[in-house]
């Protein structure tokens, strides 16, 4: 992995730090954090700013609507976006970094036709539709049934955590097609449009007050065949490829965002007299040094995946278990660096810090992401 700037690499940056320059004051002012409706259509109106000057889907392949950007390229468009406080992608963060890249990886010509384009325009926004209340950290265990009838799918059952459901267009949606084969061979990865009849949304509410989260109930749901991405049944490797992009290089931009509260932590220290405290000192000098080794596992992660055709590679694990207890350690300094204030729900970093409690259950619990480790990269044998 070559970690040097070219010329052309620098000229990119340039480009494009002088582009948001010129973009960013066209946004409208910021909604409420508790509007989700007004944050999906401000996030929806960034997306098609970017797709308008070329920077969306930046790193996609060129034939899935992309500009086939290099990994270097792509980080570099995250730290600037970042470093001139652009919008992440928000509300459509599962078409974005999940759901869209598996179809382009995944999906026929057909389907990488008809969801693509609109997922990069910001003109549809995605969900997922994966966990269920009774199958915990065991995703295999799924209930949701699907039962084909002719050209399409009857699917019944309920999901949890459904991030979006709310303001969402698309469910990617795993569903059981074979209840008698084993757990892990009897699943299929759907397509779900959210407005068909049967689809029951019910928002969440979390400890910061947030409502990003829903329970969505299905009842005898129709969902086409055509809508299947992969073979029936084949689902759980289809699945496999959408939490290698969640674990793997969904979260790059989020490591940017953290570098920079790092330092923002930093300099509220200087000016309030914490940073006097040797102890608090420490811990944001060790917490530095996290972020610039996850840093360099983000760029190892993304070179490799786009030496394997775009999909991550296992290393997405180590990463995605590290930086979870990474982020929670960062807020917890924010904590010790805003003292009485870090109470106040109205404070940036206080809402940060209440999220980051998600962050070891989201995308694979921590010790889901602790077997993988063990078993598939350092071979130990599994446990009983």
């Amino acid at each position: 992995m070559d970690l040097t700037w070219t010329e052309e690499e620098e000229d990119f940056r340039a480009r494009l730090r002088a582009w948001l320059g010129v973009a960013l004051p066209k946004l409208p002012a910021k909604p409420d954090p508790m509007d989700w409706p007004g944050r999906r259509a401000y996030d929806t109106t960034w997306q098609r700013m970017l797709y308008d000057a070329g920077y969306a889907g930046l790193h996609w392949p060129v034939d899935a609507g992309g500009r086939g950007a290099t990994p270097t390229q792509h980080l570099i468009f995250l730290e600037e976006t970042e470093r001139a406080g652009a919008p992440y992608v928000g509300a459509n963060f599962v078409g974005l970094l999940h759901a869209g890249p598996t179809i382009a990886a995944e999906g026929t010509a057909a389907q990488r036709a008809r969801w693509l384009p609109p997922v990069l325009r910001g003109d549809e926004v995605w969900c997922q539709g994966f966990s269920e209340p009774d199958a915990g950290s065991d995703l295999a265990s799924l209930r949701t049934r699907a039962v084909r009838d002719g050209d399409h799918y009857v699917v019944s059952g309920s999901k949890i955590w459904t991030s979006h459901a709310e303001v969402a267009d698309w469910c990617e949606l795993l569903v059981r097609t074979d209840p008698a084969a084993p757990k892990h061979r009897g699943i299929s990865w759907l397509a779900m449009p959210m407005d068909a009849p049967g689809v029951t949304v019910r928002p969440l509410r979390t400890l910061a007050g947030s409502a990003e989260f829903a329970e969505v109930f299905l009842d005898e749901v129709r969902v086409p065949v055509a809508n299947r991405v992969g073979d029936e049944n084949d689902g759980w490797r289809v699945t496999m490829v959408t939490l290698s992009f969640e674990r793997g290089t969904a979260f790059v931009g989020e490591v940017v965002a953290c570098r920079r509260t790092l330092g923002e932590l930093a300099a509220a220290a200087r000016a309030n007299g914490r940073w006097d405290d040797q102890e608090l000192r420490r811990r944001l000098g060790r917490l530095n040094a996290e972020f610039t080794a996850l840093w360099r596992l983000t760029q190892w992660n993304v070179s490799e995946a786009q030496q394997t055709g775009g999909v991550p590679g296992t290393g997405g694990s180590v990463f995605k278990l590290r930086y979870s207890h990474a982020r929670q350690e960062l807020y917890d300094a924010a904590a010790a660096v805003l003292g009485p204030e870090s109470l106040d729900l109205s404070h940036d970093w206080t809402l940060d810090r209440l999220s980051s409690l998600s962050y070891t259950i989201a995308a694979g619990t921590s010790q889901i992401q602790q077997n993988i480790v063990a078993e598939r990269i350092l071979g130990l044998p599994k446990g009983r």
